[in-house]
């Protein structure tokens, strides 16, 4: 049996000491111009210091139209360079994989964050968002490419290109949003397009060591589940992908699609072949019998979002004791301080996860 403890190998990148992955999480603690600030910087030297075989960054915009939140790390632009250089030398010291998110809020920004209305594969009214025309779709796929051109500048390992959550990136793949009649609309694969085209353009223009990972919802957001399974088996069939990381809010949960219910979710995605690709997992993965789940049922890493705001040193606390007990929520302000959480980004989980405060 495979253990959370045992190093993992990408087809590309260095061995990684462990199956403890930190997830890429939103924490608006960079600067106004998406520039690295110092907290940022802290949250995240904090999780490579305490034991994560990976530490992502958080989804970082790759347009400056892209932008999702307040104090979001950028990285379109070679000002951004100095911060990501600074932050990757600081989680490789760590002995922790580097790894940038490549992000486009897409229709789930306002005008309000960016100044103009957003923009969506098809036009949106709900949000107010235009519709791409496919020269812009061009240029989008130009500037994830250069984005990753930047992070291995800065001296990051690898990047993940965020193709979930109904950002930019997953509304291509989603038929609910996706009513394109060009080369990227229409079927699975004509929807999966701009995907692939960055990723055959991160292939050309970056070292041949250097990783590329998508992460994919597998449902919500106008996602059906069964055109999402054939994505992911794609990408695991395709030799340039090095991992595939899977967010799926609960890895226990069955399908919300009727048709598909009477096994695991995550199950349509680990009993894929997988070929050299390797697949993790996110999603209320909170206890160590959670993480040691997750594997049993397939998975080749765990991703940790709320466990690691809980716990910088998970990792660390689980090498020296499998059979800890994390802290349980709700929790004291002063306690998230000490590990890492700043008020505003407190601020942020509170209107997303409330049971972590006090009422």
């Amino acid at each position: 049996m495979t253990s959370l403890l045992d190093p993992i190998q990408f087809r590309r990148g260095p061995k990684i000491k462990n199956r403890f992955f930190l997830a890429p999480l939103t924490n608006q603690q960079s600067n106004t111009d998406g520039t690295l600030g110092e907290d940022e910087f802290n949250w995240l030297i904090m999780r490579a210091k305490g034991g994560f075989g990976m530490t992502m960054t958080c989804a970082s915009h790759v347009q400056e139209v892209g932008k999702m939140f307040p104090g979001q790390l950028g990285i379109w632009s070679d000002h951004h360079l100095p911060g990501l250089k600074r932050v990757a030398d600081a989680i490789k010291a760590e002995n922790s994989l580097a790894i940038v998110q490549l992000h486009h809020g897409g229709l789930r920004t306002s005008k309000e964050i960016i100044g103009c209305a957003p923009v969506s594969p098809s036009g949106d009214e709900k949000s107010g968002a235009r519709a791409l025309s496919t020269q812009e779709v061009k240029e989008l796929i130009e500037d994830f490419i250069s984005a990753a051109v930047r992070a291995e500048q800065a001296g990051f390992h690898g990047v993940e290109l965020h193709g979930a959550h109904g950002y930019l990136l997953c509304a291509f793949l989603a038929v609910g949003t996706n009513q394109r009649q060009d080369q990227f609309g229409g079927s699975v694969e004509n929807r999966a397009r701009v995907v692939f085209e960055i990723i055959d353009g991160i292939r050309k223009r970056c070292s041949e060591n250097f990783i590329v990972g998508v992460r994919l919802s597998a449902e919500r957001y106008g996602l059906e589940t069964q055109h999402m399974i054939e994505t992911a088996d794609k990408l695991l069939q395709d030799s340039r992908v090095d991992f595939l990381d899977m967010s799926l809010w609960d890895i226990f949960k069955e399908p919300e699609e009727e048709a598909l219910k009477g096994k695991k979710l995550m199950s349509y995605f680990t009993d894929l072949e997988r070929g050299q690709t390797k697949v993790g997992v996110a999603g209320k993965i909170r206890t160590p019998n959670d993480a040691e789940a997750a594997l049993k049922l397939g998975a080749d890493w765990v991703m940790l979002g709320r466990a690691a705001m809980l716990e910088h040193d998970f990792p660390n606390k689980y090498s020296n004791n499998p059979k800890f007990e994390p802290v349980k929520m709700p929790v004291t302000r002063e306690y998230l301080l000490e590990q890492g959480l700043t008020d505003r980004f407190q601020d942020y989980v509170k209107t997303l996860w409330p049971e972590f405060f006090p009422e």
